[in-house]
This record gives C-alpha cells, structure tokens and sequence, in this order.
C-alpha cells in the first residue's frame, strides 16, 4: 500500500507542475509592442571627415625622422563629430551629437534608436553632417511613407550608396 500512495503522491505532483508549466506557458499574455502604433528604427554607424588638414613635410623635418618612419603627408587621425537630425511631418523626432569612436577618436560614430509613432501617413526626413561645417547637412534624404499598425520601419545609412535608405 505505502508504494502505491508513493507512487500516486508522485503522479499528482508531476500533473501539477504540468498543468501550472502549461498555465504560465500561455498566460498572463504579454504584447511586446501596443497594437495600434507603428515603430521607426534608426541604424547607423559612419566615420566623420578627419578633424584637420593633411600637411606635407618638408626635407628636413623628414630628414630629422627614422627612414622607416618618413612619408611625405601627416594626417590628423581624429575625427569629426556626426550631427544626425530625423524629422517627422516637420517636427524633430530626434537630434543628435555622435562622438567619435575609439582611443584616439577615430572610429566610426554608432547610433541605434527606436521611436513608437502612430500609424499613418508620414513624411520623414533624415539628415546627416559629417563634415566641420556649421550650416546644412552632407546627406539628406525624404520619403513619404503610409505606415501600418505595429509596422517596422527601417532608416538605415551607408555612404557608399548615397547616403540614407528607408525601408
């Protein structure tokens, strides 16, 4: 008898934590994202000019150097700052200051954003300077997108296709 009320004792526990793991499986039910919004990614991650000038040596500031040490030009390792606006229907939706990179400043500048918006009709400007001046922006871009209810959409950056891609 012990053994066979052992053995049921051990059957309902394990039905218990069945039924208490199934529970917990599917209930409470989370939504990662509000049903009626739409969300807007922004990736980058771009290297800004270099911060100052390239100067050529003269002979005798290359003669003063090792010989496995002379090259005609020094640069400026460091680099520039990234301003990077994102407008919504005229309206900011974010401006931003990227440092950057690396010991001596000269990596790339990263951004990663994520902004919840109503779905919609939108128009959406993206605008980036990478250069030391003060007025304007080297890329610029615009589209004019209808956005759906927990939509993803992507504005993505690479120089090397012309600047800013909307997706």
């Amino acid at each position: 008898m012990g053994r066979i009320a052992r053995l049921l004792g051990q059957g309902l526990a394990y039905l218990a934590f069945g039924l208490t793991l199934a529970y917990a499986s599917n209930r409470p039910i989370y939504h990662h994202f509000p049903a009626d919004k739409t969300l807007i990614k922004v990736s980058l991650s771009h290297s800004g000019k270099p911060k100052g000038e390239c100067r050529t040596l003269s002979a005798a500031e290359l003669g003063e150097m090792n010989q496995n040490m002379r090259r005609p030009k020094i640069c400026p390792r460091e680099r520039l700052p990234l301003t990077v606006e994102i407008l919504l229907d005229g309206a900011p939706l974010m401006r931003e200051v990227l440092p950057p990179s690396g010991l001596s400043k000269d990596g790339a500048a990263h951004l990663y954003r994520r902004f919840v918006v109503p779905p919609g009709h939108h128009r959406i400007e993206a605008r980036l300077r990478d250069s030391a001046r003060t007025q304007g922006f080297d890329y610029e871009g615009t589209t004019e997108v209808a956005l759906a209810p927990e939509q993803n959409f992507v504005i993505d950056f690479r120089s090397e296709t012309g600047g800013f891609i909307f997706r």
